[in-house]
């Protein structure tokens, strides 16, 4: 079996001072928010508060996981701590899920009984965690290929929503005496902040499922692979991400019956091809010839043999990676 890795970024140290930052100024945010909302007698800005602390939550987790990923692999953990990154994002996840929940359930019960608050010092305190919760988004963002990190973003700017929902609020209560524009408005940052929940669940789920990366056609993907000089058949093929943006490939490679000193430039510009055309950077590619092809797939799996029809007739066509390809793919269980 041979085994081709390239470009691998395992470098967190970027991600890992700027949740560090985050985490410390949301600290500050809160400690303005509870404060605030004390004096102001505001339960928005407690609520918000609320809200802020699961951001420290998220943050902290965030900051953890990134640490921990930049552990190296070991005996026991071959592919490292990447994965410790996708369980926080899918905690976080789930939290803002029960942040959306708690804010609609406040909601309704803040339409039956509003609640009178000192306007001025929830504009002081919730202008605070705008301005800081904004700069902390806009640090997190600029990491946005680390799914963990886009999940502590979202809880921020969750949080920058909800800080400008009380501003608003507070001054409508100030011009109009309407008090129902408070739980309006909280409804409609729980849609927001559920939108985002549901994304960043979806694509951790499929991460721990090993499915194959939304951003790769699997049909073009064997199409491109059998088009290296050399390769006749490709089964038992598996794709999966190990983390966000970490591709992973195995298969095995029907060619010539060739001793190891000249099949390596197969191997070589399969490995290339992978790497520059679909990004993925682990791959173990176990090369066979027509005599060995019958036993090498002894169980029923679902890609244990693929029979590609019609990928001569487009040797000469210029396809994009990620667009449906023109021929037909047959699965075979």
């Amino acid at each position: 079996m041979t085994t081709g890795h390239h470009g691998h970024d395992h470098t967190h140290g970027m991600a890992k001072q700027t949740l560090r930052l985050a985490f410390f100024l949301t600290l500050i945010i809160l400690a303005a928010e509870v404060i605030g909302g004390l004096f102001a007698h505001s339960l928005a800005l407690l609520s918000d508060a609320g809200h802020v602390l699961t951001d420290i939550f998220a943050l902290g987790l965030a900051w953890f996981a990134t640490a921990q990923a930049e552990q190296p692999a070991n005996a026991h953990k071959t592919f490292g701590y990447h994965r410790v990154g996708i369980l926080a994002a899918l905690i976080n996840a789930l939290t803002l899920i029960l942040i959306t929940i708690w804010i609609l359930w406040e909601a309704i019960q803040r339409f039956g009984h509003p609640e009178p608050v000192q306007p001025l010092v929830m504009f002081v305190s919730a202008g605070i965690g705008i301005v800081m919760n904004l700069f902390i988004g806009f640090g997190l963002q600029k990491e946005g290929g680390n799914l963990n990190v886009r999940a502590a973003a979202l809880h921020v700017f969750g949080d920058v929503g909800a800080s400008v929902a009380v501003v608003i609020a507070g001054l409508i209560i100030l011009l109009t005496g309407w008090y129902p524009a408070d739980p309006v408005l909280s409804v409609g940052i729980a849609g927001l902040i559920a939108i985002g929940a549901w994304r960043i669940l979806r694509e951790t789920t499929d991460i721990l499922l090993e499915a194959v990366p939304k951003e790769i056609n699997l049909s073009a993907l064997v199409r491109d692979m059998m088009r290296v000089e050399g390769v006749q058949d490709i089964h038992d093929l598996h794709v999966w991400c190990i983390t966000s943006g970490m591709y992973a490939l195995s298969c095995h490679a029907q060619i010539e019956d060739l001793p190891p000193s000249q099949s390596a430039s197969i191997l070589s510009s399969l490995e290339t091809m992978l790497q520059e055309q679909y990004r993925i950077g682990h791959t173990t590619i176990q090369f066979e010839s027509h005599s060995h092809q019958g036993c090498c797939c002894p169980e029923d799996g679902l890609y244990c043999q693929m029979e590609v029809v019609g990928v001569h007739q487009h040797d000469h066509e210029e396809d994009s990676p990620n667009l449906t390809p023109s021929r037909e793919e047959h699965v075979h269980g």
